[in-house]
């Protein structure tokens, strides 16, 4: 007996993943494809201030963790 057009036929478990996997991917690329990339300069800049940030913060912290540690020797013995 031949199938009509109009029902969909199922696929199996295996074949559906595998669709959907396809799918998944061709919609990623189609997605990078529309990111605006930012510039060299851009990222060297951003880069910088992050690294930058992390410094002052971890010397913050740096500080902190000496202040509260001499407080703690002091208090405790």
């Amino acid at each position: 007996m031949a199938r009509s057009q109009g029902v969909p036929r199922r696929l199996s478990p295996d074949a559906a993943r595998k669709r959907l996997s396809f799918r998944v991917v061709g919609e990623t690329v189609a997605e990078l494809r529309r990111v605006t990339w930012p510039t060299r300069e851009e990222t060297l800049r951003l880069t910088l201030m992050v690294i930058a940030v992390s410094a002052v913060i971890g010397a913050f912290l740096g500080v902190v963790d000496i202040a509260f540690a001499r407080i703690f020797e002091r208090v405790l013995g």
